[in-house]
């Protein structure tokens, strides 16, 4: 069954972190970190709604400015947030460009900053074009249950775990999945489209069935559309599943803590994107550097039970044996040898 997720890695596993998660059937997606993102057109740094960034060193946030001038005057609202200090952080690079004219701009980017602290609190701020993105304090709120966003269909919960500095493990969860009767959308003479994911959106909350829901699509024919009632189109629902879960972990030490704190978080994830940065006979140097090695990171896999890996974020030094780097992680995921 398609998820309501479709994720991959922005740059190859050398390159830059940074998660893409695109939604199916929406021109909208995630983002989990901020590191280089010049392979990214335009068009799909514009769906970006949330950016979720694990922590402030420069290969995770140093795209913050090539995202800034991509949606700026062309997109009315971001919203980001990170670690502690996330805000003068945000606010600092905003602070380093002259905004003389920035308020005439005819659409206004307003950027919402979320901060966690250790504490388990986040405070919003808002950077507003209109006043030179002049910080706006706002207010704090308590995280229950790890969670920063929800809305209706999933919801993005995060930790702090050990890189030398707090740093932020994320998994983004799918609330449900709804499993769509083809064979009845064409008996039906429709195609899929936003209407689509309306219905699914409104059988997932209980919608009453008598909501309206507007069945907007496009064939060979045309353009088309008709109203019909949730009662109407619920048919075409065969089954509602428990949703996929997306876990995102990088830059941290093997302990026993981060261990402990990444168990809780992501425990049986479907997918895990994880660190993998040395060759488990560099583990000294990992140590000395808080990173993982590749058999850490599919030991921690194995931990957590996740069903499936990605690993990246390899050492440069790794060049040619990034084969090596797959090999180690996925042997000790699996428990077999490598």
């Amino acid at each position: 069954m398609p998820s309501l997720f479709e994720p991959r890695l922005v740059n190859d596993p050398f390159g830059d972190p940074a998660l893409y998660v695109e939604f199916r059937d929406e021109r909208r997606s995630l983002l989990f970190d901020l590191g280089d993102l010049s392979v990214l057109p335009p068009r799909q740094l514009l769906r970006l709604s949330h950016v979720f960034v694990t922590h402030a060193h420069m290969d995770h946030f140093s795209g913050f400015d090539h995202l800034l001038r991509v949606v700026l005057g062309r997109k009315a609202s971001l919203v980001l947030f990170g670690g502690p200090d996330f805000v003068a952080q945000v606010e600092h690079k905003l602070r380093a460009y002259t905004w003389n004219v920035v308020h005439r701009y005819e659409v206004e980017l307003v950027i919402d900053v979320c901060e966690i602290g250790l504490d388990r609190r986040g405070r919003w701020s808002r950077f507003s074009s209109r006043t030179g993105f002049a910080r706006d304090a706002g207010a704090c709120f308590e995280l229950p249950d790890d969670v920063l966003h929800e809305e209706a269909t999933f919801r993005v919960r995060g930790r702090f775990v050990d890189h030398g500095i707090p740093c932020l493990a994320y998994v983004i969860e799918e609330k449900a999945q709804v499993r769509v009767a083809t064979d009845r959308l064409a008996a039906l003479g429709v195609t899929t489209g936003p209407w689509l994911r309306e219905l699914k959106h409104a059988v997932l909350t209980g919608a009453p069935g008598d909501t309206p829901i507007q069945v907007q699509w496009r064939d060979r024919q045309g353009e088309h559309a008709m109203e019909r009632q949730i009662a109407e189109l619920r048919h075409l629902i065969l089954d509602v599943v428990a949703g996929r879960r997306i876990g995102y972990v990088t830059d941290l030490r093997y302990t026993d803590a981060n261990i402990e704190t990444l168990t809780h978080l992501l425990a049986d994830v479907d997918l895990l994107f994880i660190e993998s940065v040395f060759l488990e006979e560099d583990q000294a140097h990992a140590a000395r550097k808080n990173h993982l090695t590749a058999r850490q990171a599919g030991d921690i896999a194995r931990r957590v039970g996740a069903r499936a890996i990605v690993p990246f974020h390899y050492s440069p030094r790794y060049a040619r044996r990034s084969a090596e780097l797959i090999a180690e992680a996925w042997a000790a995921w699996s428990g077999s040898s490598v």
